[in-house]
């Protein structure tokens, strides 16, 4: 899980700073090899202002009174050497400065999108529920590599243009204070206009993550439910949803991008402004002989130097407010509260899976209950049934049970043990689950049998295929075990689907067996040869089993009728019967009873 860090919305790259401590040494490295290399790419136009003084002034160059050298070409082949030396060092501390920077940019993407997932899975079921998959998808995919593109691009790009302004403003400040002042003159202009832009770039770019959430929702739901949109032609009509959705995404980025290149012309006029100013009175004070002749070149060209990459500034800003706005999101996701946290008792082995539900109230989000004052016992080794109409909530039982909700009031025990009190691995970890809506991962059809224990032996995958009733399909198709499973399981049937999840299930061993309409999409021969595996296979251990169809339940030990989140009715089968009440009616109405009075 992630680490419980907040962080100030207002500077969420500083709260990365905090949070990745690990990374800082490799940040400061990157930083003095940046510094290293600016220093060297700075040098060749010192080099060749000291070249040029060499041819005008011959002996009394700069670079013979500081080397001791009277020949002119003497004093050349030293200034090449140097010069070499130079692009030496310029080439190797850009390589590593390089690899430093990919390397944190990459370490920091890798960290964050593990540790912002590790965080999301273990995030409550509700909170998936009410948010869309897309904006989630949005968040750990765009937003980190939004990220990481700043922390690889941006980061230097905004340490080189300081370095060179302090660089070049100290060559500046050596050669001429007046010559300083005029070259610096576009740099406040520059900045104020950085800072007014930066202003109002970051709301833009807000409205910029947004808009590619909603595309990412959008686009991730619509292929998730392609076979409906086909089934009822609406193909066009969802076309045209995506595009509208697109064009919101277009439009937000649009703003953001002309307000980003508005700012170009701006710094340009300004490079125009100082290299003007150096040109004609630095190459006066040299026709005055004021300024010596190698100088002034230098000053041209440092100035040239000092300007032109401030033309980059506006795409740096657009890095930095991106990347300070998918940071904000990220580490807002990171944020979210953990509603339904692990316990720390661990049960005592083996589990006996008696489970109890006292008092019970609970419901979704800051809406009405759905369960009503539930008192029930499952005792260890008993099969029990939920049984009502839709909406009655015997899926909220469920979720309790599971613990992927807990309990607005009263408690729900294993084994005496208050839920809220155990870690996964005794409450989770000894049951096994087959939802309503089974999920089938890409892979084979053994890996998704095993996918609640790994270190499973292929005999015993084998085997609780057979105890699901699902050997035999599984054999009939190429490779057997070994056959693929697309993603989501698209290539199987609903009834295939479900025996697999049955098979998971069994293959775990559980001490608890929670089934969710597990035989909703089998056929009655299908289903009759599963309900004799179940038997065999719940005779030692706990089974709690919603059902629509009673003839799969009409052999629990126990069933318990809810109506309307309230446990109305409970018994046997046949004392239900008898009772003729809300079961009863429910029997006749499967059966066909009803219609034969």
């Amino acid at each position: 899980m992630s680490q419980a860090v907040t962080h100030d919305a207002d500077q969420p790259l500083r709260a990365l700073w905090k949070r990745y401590r690990a990374y800082r040494g490799r940040f400061i490295g990157a930083v003095v090899a940046s510094t290293v290399n600016k220093v060297a790419d700075v040098m060749p136009e010192l080099l060749i202002g000291a070249a040029v003084d060499v041819v005008v002034r011959g002996d009394a160059s700069f670079i013979g009174d500081l080397l001791g050298v009277e020949s002119r070409y003497a004093q050349l082949g030293w200034l090449a050497v140097i010069n070499v030396v130079v692009w030496v060092i310029e080439s190797a501390t850009q390589y590593v400065a390089d690899v430093l920077w990919r390397g944190l940019a990459q370490g920091v993407e890798h960290d964050l999108r593990v540790e912002a997932y590790d965080h999301v899975q273990h995030l409550d079921l509700g909170w998936h529920e009410s948010r869309p998959a897309g904006s989630t998808l949005a968040t750990l995919n765009d937003d980190v590599n939004q990220l990481e593109r700043f922390l690889d691009i941006g980061a230097p790009a905004i340490l080189q243009t300081a370095l060179n302004i302090l660089l070049v403003g100290g060559v500046f400040a050596v050669a001429s204070g007046q010559l300083l002042v005029l070259a610096f003159l576009p740099i406040p202009v520059i900045v104020l206009g950085s800072l007014v832009f930066q202003r109002r770039l970051e709301p833009l770019y807000v409205r910029v993550r947004s808009a590619v959430a909603d595309l990412s929702g959008t686009l991730s739901a619509n292929l998730a439910g392609i076979a409906t949109i086909k089934a009822f032609t609406a193909e066009d009509r969802e076309r045209d949803r995506v595009a509208a959705v697109s064009m919101a995404y277009r439009d937000a980025n649009t703003v953001a991008i002309r307000s980003s290149a508005a700012f170009v012309p701006l710094v340009r006029m300004a490079i125009l402004a100082g290299f003007t100013c150096t040109l004609l009175l630095g190459g006066w004070a040299a026709l005055r002989g004021d300024l010596e002749v190698g100088l002034y070149s230098v000053l041209v060209f440092m100035t040239q130097r000092l300007l032109w990459p401030l033309t980059g500034v506006a795409e740096v800003l657009d890095l930095y407010q991106r990347g300070r706005a998918s940071a904000s999101r990220i580490l807002g996701l990171l944020e979210e509260p953990v509603t339904v946290p692990a316990g720390a008792t661990a049960l005592a082995r083996p589990v006996a899976g008696r489970i109890e539900l006292r008092g019970v109230h609970s419901g979704y989000g800051d809406g009405p209950d759905v369960l009503h004052d539930i008192d029930l016992v499952v005792p260890a080794g008993e099969t029990h049934a939920i049984v009502g109409a839709t909406g009655s909530g015997k899926s909220s039982l469920l979720r309790l049970v599971l613990r992927f909700d807990d309990a607005r009031s009263g408690q729900v025990l294993l084994d005496g043990q208050d839920v809220r009190e155990l870690d996964w691995d005794s409450l989770r970890g000894s049951m096994g689950y087959v939802a309503q809506d089974v999920f089938m991962f890409a892979g084979s059809i053994a890996d998704n049998i095993a996918y609640g224990r790994p270190d499973a032996t292929r005999e015993q995958i084998r085997a609780a295929a057979e105890a699901a009733a699902a050997l035999d399909f599984i054999e009939a198709l190429p490779g057997g075990l070994d056959a693929w499973v697309g993603e989501r399981g698209v290539t199987l049937s609903g009834g295939q689907r479900q025996r697999l999840a049955l098979a998971r299930a069994l293959l775990r061993d559980p001490a608890v067996l929670v089934l969710d309409e597990a035989t909703s999409a089998v056929d009655n021969e299908t289903e009759a040869a599963i309900q004799r595996s179940l038997r065999r296979a719940t005779a030692q251990c706990t089974a709690i089993v919603v059902a629509h169809r009673l003839s799969t339940v009409r052999h629990a030990h126990r069933i318990w009728v809810l109506d309307a989140g309230r446990v109305i009715e409970g018994g046997t089968h046949d004392e239900l019967l008898a009772l003729d009440g809300a079961y009863a009616a429910l029997w006749r109405v499967q059966t066909g009873e009803l219609a034969a009075r």
